[in-house]
């Protein structure tokens, strides 16, 4: 279960621009994408009809896949357990749910564009992220669910362990977030870093399963979960338990500072490549993201799950920082994509607020789920693309007259 990390395929998250190209890497800049919400500051801005995004073209493309999503949502906001996160934004627990089952009866319903956009501007509202620069700019990357070969047995081929988390992790009992480190006599302490994990092999006997080289561990321990072929031919599947409390690092941003790689050739691909041909400089590069992800196994029945903890659909869940964000909503996402050839295609798509991540922690960054196994990792690898992030809730005088 993907509970606090997402994949953003190793990338940096670079300076905010205005184009919706990748920006050019600049040593010793902070990541303005990743500017946090300034205290006080609303994440959300109601915006005129005029500025509404193409909500027609999104309406073109719904599917089965939206309609299944919008149906998980609404599994979880039936859970007493989802109040807990309202309100937010302005946004209360009804207004959020009722928003989905009216959108959810709206979409299915409506019998042409024309009578959905009257529906939608009668009825509801939309809001748009504030971005990274105050004017709507979000940088939407791409993750996936990967497959891996493993075995519960170290070997020659399966050298790099995921382990299982320590009893002595503390965590917020509520969001999950990470406290630190609880020593012997009560006090709370930070964790060491990954490369002092590593080189004091602190978790050994906490083995859960061995994978093939420390590059797969490392991109489960950013995506959170994967389904695990294990050498006696079953199926494993593993999700995220915890994590330290260390700061995290895009292998992506490490890659690009070291000059290993240009702007316009980072791709989890191509640090493949990289780390076949020179694993011990890759893995300095890993080692410069101190934080360090715990793992449990779990049925597959529900995998791969998100944050709230229903499955996400490909190319309809998007993960977001859930801590300025209402959850289990409807989003338009209106950016840019990379089909397999590398051809670059508008992106107007409806999608489901249903996860969040690691490096998902500002109003200027959001992250697209493409699905599962290798080719959703291309296109993953390959999504790195500035837009715009819209949410649409019910108008307040339309909230009480959706039927649950």
């Amino acid at each position: 279960m993907r509970k606090t990390l997402s994949i953003i395929v190793l990338l940096a998250l670079t300076a905010c621009q205005s184009t919706q190209t990748a920006p050019k890497a600049e040593k010793n800049t902070e990541p303005e994408y990743s500017k946090p919400l300034l205290s006080g500051h609303p994440a959300l801005e109601l915006i005129p009809n005029a500025q509404w995004p193409d909500v027609g073209k999104a309406w073109e493309d719904r599917d089965l896949f939206l309609r299944d999503s919008l149906d998980n949502s609404i599994t979880w906001f039936d859970a007493p357990s989802s109040k807990q996160w309202f309100p937010i934004e302005g946004i209360t627990h009804q207004q959020a749910k009722n928003s989905v089952v009216a959108i959810r009866k709206l979409l299915a319903t409506s019998r042409t564009k024309n009578e959905f956009l009257y529906k939608l501007e009668t009825d509801f509202e939309v809001y748009r992220s504030v971005g990274c620069d105050d004017e709507g700019t979000v940088l939407f990357t791409g993750y996936y669910s990967p497959d891996f070969y493993a075995s519960t047995k170290p070997s020659r081929r399966y050298n790099a362990p995921l382990y299982t988390r320590p009893s002595d992790l503390m965590t917020d009992p509520a969001s999950g977030e990470p406290l630190g480190r609880i020593l012997s006599d009560g006090t709370i302490t930070t964790w060491p870093s990954r490369k002092e994990i590593k080189s004091s092999n602190l978790f050994n006997g906490n083995e859960l399963v061995w994978v093939e080289d420390d590059l797969d561990a490392y991109i489960i321990h950013v995506n959170g979960s994967a389904r695990l072929r294990l050498d006696s031919g079953e199926l494993m599947y593993i999700g995220y338990a915890g994590k330290t409390d260390r700061q995290y690092t895009g292998l992506g941003a490490s890659v690009l500072e070291a000059g290993l790689l240009p702007t316009n050739k980072l791709s989890l691909r191509n640090i493949r490549r990289l780390y076949d041909r020179n694993p011990k400089q890759v893995n300095t590069l890993i080692d410069k993201n101190e934080s360090y992800v715990f793992f449990k196994e779990y049925d597959g029945g529900s995998w791969p799950a998100g944050s709230l903890g229903v499955p996400v659909t490909a190319k309809r869940t998007i993960a977001t920082d859930k801590k300025i964000f209402p959850r289990g909503g409807l989003v338009l996402v209106d950016t840019k994509v990379q089909s397999l050839t590398g051809e670059t295609q508008t992106f107007t798509q409806f999608m489901v607020d249903q996860d969040t991540g690691g490096a998902i922690r500002a109003p200027g960054r959001a992250d697209l789920f493409m699905g599962i196994g290798p080719t959703a990792g291309i296109k993953a690898g390959n999504q790195y693309a500035e837009g715009n992030l819209y949410y649409i809730f019910l108008k307040q005088d339309s909230i009480a007259a959706v039927q649950n």
